[in-house]
């Protein structure tokens, strides 16, 4: 079939799998430019398939010569249906991975659910043994609590009272002020039970009961913080609350771990254009600016250059830096003074007629259609594209 971009709202609704492909042979090249890691071996990535989590992956894979097990819950193909990205980026990267000799194997399903972590589990149990290392990248707007069965749905709000300033449409490049009311109590636990550390901490003490975590295991989870201009929306918000809950749950994941000297590390990432932050008012107007200044500061980087960097620079030395908070920082080069200050004073300029000239917005949609396989120039988009793609290791 003719596969072409097709959106709702801020997601895409198809995509393509040989720029899907593209896209993780460009990561793969990319780590594969920087030199080996010597990381951690054997490593479970949940929430594998794209942004964060893909690009761990990758680097794990192709960075450290790593086996990896991946847990995402991705729409397959059919006939004359596209997949969903991130199943198309996995069928890529296991088949790259396999080619070079490297273990990696998939699950799809509802990693909240106690199915697919005993399915996970029993996986790591007859090929690895152990892991050395769990990446939580899971980026999901509603979670099924496993034991209540109460559905939890997340939601994008202030606390105390409404927020109003400036957003984009990125679609259609149209600046225009955006008002929303404040949250309730309800929202902020819904928020947290999604988007907090709880599902974290039960894979690791499911993990650690079954003896499946080795010595000086580490587990890595994401997080963001922000600038002031975003702070009402997203820090001082209800994301923000499920984010001080992640962060908090490290501690209580490292203190699980003494006895395997192990470590819970939270790394607070840069602004990226994502499936999550593009569903975020305010932060495609933020990241458009932000692009622009990194970009003429020569320190912008996408996920698979964040995830190389937080390798090679703090997860995998003698000492990994933290700040007063214990979190790795791998977000210092946008939040650094001079690059704030420059977005600020855009952020005043910003409107509909200038907005082409002084941010990144042409950059932004690049980004936003690359994480659905579209606007690579290697790519023929008018060439017939058999959509149905397998993963090798879910192949039936």
């Amino acid at each position: 079939m003719i596969i072409a971009p097709k959106t709702r709202g801020f997601i895409c609704i198809t995509s393509h799998p040989d720029g899907c492909a593209q896209s993780v042979s460009n990561q793969i090249d990319y780590i594969k430019s920087k030199g080996k890691i010597e990381g951690a071996k054997k490593v479970l990535v949940i929430g594998a398939s794209t942004g964060f989590g893909l690009a761990s992956r990758i680097t794990s894979a192709f960075g450290s010569e790593a086996s990896t097990i991946g847990v995402f819950f991705e729409k397959p193909p059919s006939e004359g249906r596209t997949a969903s990205s991130g199943w198309y980026n996995t069928a890529a990267f296991e088949k790259a991975a396999h080619k070079e000799g490297l273990y990696a194997k998939s699950i799809n399903g509802d990693a909240f659910s106690h199915a697919i972590k005993d399915e996970t589990l029993a996986l790591i149990k007859a090929d690895l043994g152990q892991i050395d290392m769990l990446v939580y990248s899971l980026a999901s707007p509603v979670r099924t609590h496993p034991d209540t069965g109460v559905r939890y749905k997340s939601t994008l709000k202030p606390i105390g009272e409404k927020y109003t300033n400036k957003t984009v449409d990125f679609h259609t490049g149209e600046v225009k002020e955006i008002s929303i009311e404040p949250c309730t109590e309800e929202d902020i636990t819904n928020t947290v039970a999604v988007m907090g550390g709880q599902d974290w901490e039960m894979w690791i003490n499911a993990l650690k009961k079954e003896n499946l975590l080795s010595p000086n295991f580490k587990t890595i989870a994401y997080s963001y913080i922000g600038p002031k201009l975003t702070e009402p929306v997203y820090r001082k918000g209800t994301i923000g609350k499920a984010k001080d809950h992640l962060e908090q749950t490290a501690f209580t994941i490292t203190d699980s771990l003494k006895e395997l000297n192990g470590k819970a590390y939270v790394s607070v990432n840069k602004a990226l254009v994502t499936q999550s932050s593009s569903a975020i008012p305010v932060i495609p107007l933020y990241i458009s600016l932000l692009y622009k200044v990194m970009k003429a500061n020569c320190v912008q980087e996408g996920c698979i250059e964040q995830i190389q960097r937080l390798y090679a620079e703090r997860l995998f030395v003698e000492e990994t830096p933290t700040d007063d908070e214990g979190r790795i920082r791998v977000d210092d080069w946008e939040m650094r003074e001079d690059i704030q200050e420059q977005v600020t004073k855009l952020w005043e300029q910003a409107t509909t007629e200038t907005l082409p000239s002084i941010g990144d917005l042409e950059g932004y949609k690049t980004e936003f259609f690359n994480l659905f396989g579209f606007n690579f120039d290697e790519i023929d988009y008018t060439a017939d594209t058999n959509e149905v793609v397998v993963i090798p290791s879910l192949e039936s």
